[in-house]
């Protein structure tokens, strides 16, 4: 696996001494940009590298600051890891990272040509386990994915805003 960053070389560190205005202002604004990017785009635009590092330094800063769920355990019945995600996101009201829904999509395809390929996932693995599993990747993919990493990604895949949950209209409330 390669760094975005090697090791030796030397890395800009932002930080910001904002008042609490500037910081709600700040939210605000990465919301609006981040709600944007989960609308559908034409697959023929054109981001160039600096906004799309933008773009992806304000989804993940907005993912960081959503907090994963205390509470978990509920025995929710699945077909496929897929359709768990959907049921997560419904039931604790948050979106997933990008790498966690591409991740499930992944997990669905692993499954094809499997003997218990058209089993429910719940007859296969514990409903409580595959729920776990989630929220462990998703806690990695919050906490330790660079920026720089997601955009090398996107720009890869013009149809990247389609593994972006949209934003839940109560965070709005909370933002504004």
């Amino acid at each position: 696996m390669k760094r975005s960053v090697p090791w030796n070389e030397q890395v800009d560190v932002i930080s910001s001494d904002s008042s609490s205005a500037d910081a709600a202002q700040e939210a605000k604004v990465e919301h609006e940009e981040v709600q944007s990017m989960a609308t559908d785009q034409p697959a023929d635009e054109v981001v160039s590298e600096g906004l799309l590092l933008r773009r992806a330094e304000i989804y993940q800063n907005f993912m960081m600051s959503i907090k994963i769920p205390n509470r978990r355990g509920s025995l929710v019945p699945c077909n496929t890891w897929m359709g768990l995600g959907k049921s997560l996101k419904q039931l604790y009201g948050q979106p997933l990272h990008y790498l966690t829904n591409v991740r499930l999509k992944e997990l669905d395809k692993l499954r094809i040509g499997t003997y218990d390929e058209y089993k429910p996932l719940d007859a296969i693995i514990h409903p409580i386990k595959a729920e776990a599993s989630i929220w462990l990747t998703e806690e990695i993919h919050r906490i330790s994915t660079s920026p720089h990493h997601l955009a090398k990604l996107w720009a890869s895949d013009p149809l990247y805003h389609a593994c972006i949950d949209s934003i839940i209209p109560q965070w709005s409330k909370e933002l504004n």
